[in-house]
């Protein structure tokens, strides 16, 4: 999975610890990323393995993947990594525009080009990515952001659609204002927490049923 270090990509790794799943964390080098391996690991995650990417870097993503399949084939893949900068569109920088779709958008395809087919062969396995409210409406300075969360919308159908009869699905969630340290200076409150995120995570990655392939799962929050 990506983004283990910190918010829902960290709930989402110890619950599935807690399952008994291996886990493969996929992040920037950091003190935080190493203190999930280890909380991970005392979860109850028989291994864990970071492997580190700059997910703005194609390159970067790509060699983790293949470094993860060196492992094993994974069965479940959860897209979470993201980056917003809050910016107005006629003060955004082209840089800040591509890291984005870079991080948001980009970074996901080139994890699951690389992942899909020793998942196909294995005929298992579920992907999912970690949209955002902001994947279904548009918000002041979030330009570029949202335009990355509906483009992963999009592309989750389209990969669903490409794996029917597979043995293997894809679904995207979409949680609302989330209690996480990209939510501060949104000017909205949170809702949800983290934990309320990855619980949802982990029922599609390791309980639903496989009809749910080509789901969008939106969380508005209480």
């Amino acid at each position: 999975m990506t983004g283990p270090s910190r918010g829902i990509g960290r709930a989402t790794a110890l619950l599935l610890a807690g399952r008994g799943q291996r886990l493969a964390l996929v992040g920037r080098p950091s003190p935080e990323l190493d203190a999930t391996v280890a909380d991970a690991l005392a979860a109850g995650a028989p291994d864990v393995r970071a492997f580190h990417a700059d997910f703005r870097l194609a390159s970067e993503v790509d060699a983790a993947a293949s470094a993860v399949l060196g492992w094993g084939t994974p069965s479940v893949v959860v897209n979470n990594a993201g980056l917003v900068h809050r910016v107005r569109i006629e003060e955004m920088s082209l840089e800040q525009w591509h890291d984005q779709l870079e991080v948001n958008l980009s970074a996901p395809f080139v994890l699951t080009r690389r992942l899909l087919p020793a998942m196909r062969a294995a005929r298992r396995g579920r992907i999912v990515n970690v949209g955002s409210i902001s994947s279904t409406l548009g918000t002041p300075r979030l330009s570029a952001y949202c335009a990355a969360k509906w483009g992963l919308v999009g592309m989750t159908k389209s990969l669903a659609e490409e794996l029917t009869d597979s043995g293997l699905m894809a679904v995207v969630v979409l949680p609302g204002s989330v209690d996480t340290r990209m939510l501060e200076g949104s000017g909205f409150p949170p809702r949800m927490t983290a934990e309320d995120v990855a619980k949802t995570i982990l029922f599609y990655a390791l309980d639903a049923p496989l009809a749910h392939n080509g789901g969008v799962i939106e969380m508005f929050g209480v």
